[in-house]
């Protein structure tokens, strides 16, 4: 399984696909060999999370290593605890997802985040979304919420979307 170096290998696996995004290479699928994929399996990832992130690295400069890490290592629990190391066979269907505009209590952008939250925590994203892409993290900033605290935020009160969104009006109060 490897628990203690987690890190270290996720650290080596993200770095190498930011430098095959810089280099040009596309596809997720051309990023890892097939025992880099059954590690990445294991821990409850996939390689299209690490795509996602070069991508975004490369192109924005951001989310980075260090959010990254702290996303997948929220993610790697659930997958482990709740799941108990069982990956989910559902995906979300995209089209069921609220309009990028959509709002809740006057704050754009969070019935969106929300399901997308739980896909991610589940492991049930499609390849055409990423947790933390340029949307969420503009809504993170905006509400000074960190992206691992939310996935996290959404993993306590995983079947009780009122209060998510309280804790988020909370916050986001305090932001201002």
């Amino acid at each position: 399984m490897q628990h203690y170096d987690f890190t270290d290998r996720f650290r080596a696996l993200y770095q190498r696909a930011v430098e095959l995004y810089g280099t040009g290479q596309r596809g997720a699928d051309t990023f890892f060999s097939a025992e880099e994929q059954a590690f990445l399996a294991a821990q409850g990832l996939t390689a299209q999370n690490l795509y996602d992130y070069a991508e975004d690295h490369v192109g924005y400069g951001e989310p980075g290593y260090d959010l990254a890490l702290a996303i997948e290592l929220v993610r790697r629990d659930y997958f482990l605890n709740a799941q108990q190391g069982r990956a989910s066979t559902r995906v979300l269907d995209e089209t069921t997802m609220p309009a990028k505009d959509a709002a809740v209590e006057g704050i754009a952008w969070l019935p969106r985040v929300i399901p997308k939250a739980k896909a991610k925590l589940r492991g049930e994203l499609p390849a055409s979304l990423m947790y933390c892409c340029g949307g969420d993290r503009r809504f993170f900033k905006q509400h000074d919420i960190h992206p691992a605290e939310f996935l996290s935020l959404v993993w306590r009160h995983e079947q009780d979307d009122a209060a998510i969104i309280r804790w988020v009006v909370q916050r986001s109060r305090a932001a201002r």
